[in-house]
């Protein structure tokens, strides 16, 4: 069991973790193509395992250094990167019909119990959307999707982590620490571990690292598995 008590380090660390893993799993925008062109995402990446002392496979950032190339030349490379990062995610994560890898806890859960999985209407993706919005968080303006997607639990914890830290204030118009799940932002971190992401995630990680066709997404994968193993 992790211990409830960290350290203010400890807690930048983790909520620097999860702010990669979010930015890892979201549907790719250019900001992303750019850093994991330039070999940013790598370093940053390698950074945190080093800090967490996280156990990695061997040689699982070679595919992702950076080359050297001049600034144009990297930023035609992000460009292609993109396309392909955003082809490999819709292959991955959205599919038609179905994902080869489903980003949603719901229809991880639904399919424990049983039970077909209805996107926002499952019970676990309504217990994920109750423990937001005891968090102060929301679905943003003018998007419909589910709270329970891999990314935004991993922006859950991110928040968390830094609310736990004391390393930024509650979200305008979000409950004080105190009042939040658990008693404080450390308790509801762990609540929310233990009751959401730590009963699926695993599996996304290892299910995306065995699918994934690019280096990428397979690093991601690693980091993923490695940070959730390493809070089980």
């Amino acid at each position: 069991m992790v211990e409830v008590a960290k350290t203010e380090g400890d807690w930048q660390v983790r909520a620097v973790a999860w702010e990669l893993l979010a930015l890892s799993f979201r549907y790719p925008e250019s900001g992303l193509a750019e850093v994991v062109a330039s070999g940013e995402w790598a370093d940053a990446a390698d950074e945190v395992a080093a800090a967490l002392g996280l156990s990695m496979p061997e040689s699982w950032l070679s595919a992702l250094s950076a080359d050297g190339k001049a600034e144009d030349a990297a930023a035609l490379d992000a460009e292609a990167l993109l396309h392909a990062l955003r082809a490999e995610a819709t292959h991955l994560f959205v599919g038609a019909p179905d994902p080869v890898v489903s980003p949603y806890e719901g229809v991880w859960r639904a399919a424990d119990d049983g039970v077909q999985a209805l996107l926002f209407v499952n019970p676990h993706s309504m217990e994920v959307e109750r423990f937001c919005k005891a968090c102060g968080l929301g679905r943003p303006e003018g998007t419909n999707e589910p709270l329970d997607h891999v990314a935004t639990e991993c922006e859950l914890l991110e928040y968390l982590a830094l609310l736990a830290g004391g390393l930024a204030a509650p979200a305008e118009g979000a409950p004080a620490p105190e009042a939040l799940p658990g008693g404080s932002p450390a308790a509801a971190y762990h609540e929310f571990l233990r009751e959401h992401a730590l009963t699926w995630m695993p599996r996304f990680a290892e299910k995306t690292a065995s699918e994934a066709r690019l280096p990428f997404y397979r690093a991601g994968a690693h980091l993923l598995a490695a940070i959730a193993g390493a809070q089980a």
